[in-house]
């Protein structure tokens, strides 16, 4: 057995030698595409201040709704969330949803930090903008402009916690960060594209424009799930305006090469530097498993987001079961063997719904869906902007509970100049909404290397 394992690694071995050896791509010109529905319109450069202010009869609606919801099949026994969310506890958060959830209440502190809106290609782009403030006279701190980025089915709500940390000086710290997190163009209160085309790298020009209409020509950039790719791709495409990437979500797409080695680490973790932590990357096959199991949502909204878009608009109790089901899986896999889906183990359900709320009051769910096939979509791959090399520095935190870990050698491929990698405590795929201080903590710490780093090179 043993004979035959080793055969099989050196096979793979020569495979992704031979496969590692490809072509160098060139960096792709993308075009300032104007996605909004006025094409021949000069574009305002007016940055307006923002409040979420839900009228009354959308909140009417939705209590008419709740209350007025048909009786779910009940789930089967001692499933727990094994066969999808438990219609069980689903009804549990609905009431609460109904009858305690005081929506004017969280409005209030959605809307504590500062909120603007601006055009950008022709879409309304939603961010926050916060500044640090009480800085002490005393210290000569330097403010550094970070760009945050969320993905699906998160939002800016992911961002509450963390704003603050990160915009308050640190102990041993000579820098402070001044913080702009927008919401995604068709996710929240940014405006979708009205014409197909518009996936991760076309966001990045988006985000780079917006960068610079605040004033920012070289900034900070951090990211998780499709934040993550929007962050890696801005990167790679604009190095010269990205100072240092740090992502939660490190990801080689599954190229040959990369496969090959993925393979040959489950043989030999000592090659791809998984030894120490080889629970976290291997075996492959269970790493596969929960990527198919947890991916068939992908699936739909790769192809069918429209479809899946429409079912979720109808219908507040679906799209909460929609969405909590990955709030559950995705910060912990062993959730789903829990009655109540561990759902509160990490969030309040305040915190769950007001995500909820702003996919529903704003009806974003089909826009936001809709990135899937324009990600997957053979004309975007065609461009190739996954696989250029991302050379400016980067960090990539290891939250244990996330979807898919690579290890550090494995990542090296696109991120070849990662001067940070850590394997966190503990969290899952949502961590600046799980673990805020862990993920500042790793966020400062990486700035601080690139800044020591920067002023080395001077």
């Amino acid at each position: 057995m043993l004979k035959i394992a080793a055969v099989i690694a050196l096979c793979t071995t020569g495979i992704a030698i031979f496969l590692s050896s490809s072509e160098e791509h060139k960096v792709p010109t993308l075009p300032e595409t104007n996605w909004g529905p006025k094409k021949n319109v000069k574009e305002s450069t007016e940055i307006r201040p923002f409040k979420i202010d839900v009228p009354a009869k959308v909140l009417d609606d939705l209590k008419y709704r709740l209350t007025h919801r048909r009786t779910y099949v009940q789930p089967l026994e001692d499933v727990a969330w094994t066969y999808g969310i438990s219609t069980k506890y689903l009804n549990t958060v609905l009431d609460y949803w109904r009858d305690k959830y005081n929506w004017t209440e969280r409005q209030a502190l959605l809307n504590k930090y500062p909120q603007f809106i601006t055009t950008i290609q022709g879409l309304d782009i939603h961010f926050y903008h916060v500044k640090p403030t009480n800085l002490p006279k005393d210290k000569n701190l330097k403010v550094l402009p970070l760009l945050i980025l969320h993905g699906w089915p998160g939002s800016v709500v992911e961002f509450q916690k963390i704003i603050p940390i990160l915009t308050k000086p640190w102990p041993n710290q000579n820098f402070v960060f001044e913080v702009i997190a927008p919401s995604l163009p068709g996710y929240g209160f940014s405006e979708g594209a009205v014409r197909p085309g518009m996936a991760t790298s076309q966001m990045a020009v988006v985000f780079k424009n917006l960068m610079h209409r605040l004033g920012f020509e070289k900034f900070y950039v951090q990211g998780g799930d499709w934040g993550s790719l929007i962050a890696a791709n801005m990167a790679a495409l604009f190095p010269e305006k990205i100072t240092g990437l740090h992502a939660n979500m490190c990801v080689v797409l599954m190229s040959a090469s990369n496969f090959a080695w993925s393979i040959i680490g489950s043989y030999f973790p000592s090659l791809v530097g998984a030894d120490e932590h080889y629970s976290l990357y291997y075996p492959f096959s269970t790493a596969l498993s929960t990527l198919v199991e947890e991916s068939g949502y992908l699936h739909i909204q790769a192809t069918k987001p429209d479809t899946i878009g429409a079912a979720l608009t109808a219908s507040p109790d679906a799209l909460a079961a929609y969405i909590l089901e990955k709030f559950s899986t995705w910060t912990n896999k062993a959730y789903k063997e829990r009655d109540d889906g561990g759902l509160t183990e990490k969030y309040t359900l305040d915190e769950l719904l007001d995500n909820i709320m702003i996919y529903w009051v704003s009806n974003s769910i089909t826009t936001s869906v809709r990135l899937y096939a324009e990600n997957f979509n053979s004309a975007y791959r065609a461009l190739k902007v996954d696989q250029l090399p991302i050379n400016v520095p980067t960090a990539c935190a290891a939250f244990p509970q996330e979807l898919l870990l690579q290890p550090k050698s494995l990542l090296k491929s696109r991120y070849p100049n990662i001067i940070q990698y850590n394997i966190m405590p503990r969290g899952g795929h949502f961590a600046a909404f799980e673990e805020p201080k862990l993920l500042a903590d790793d966020i400062f710490s990486f700035v601080k290397k690139t800044e020591e780093l920067k002023a080395k090179s001077v």
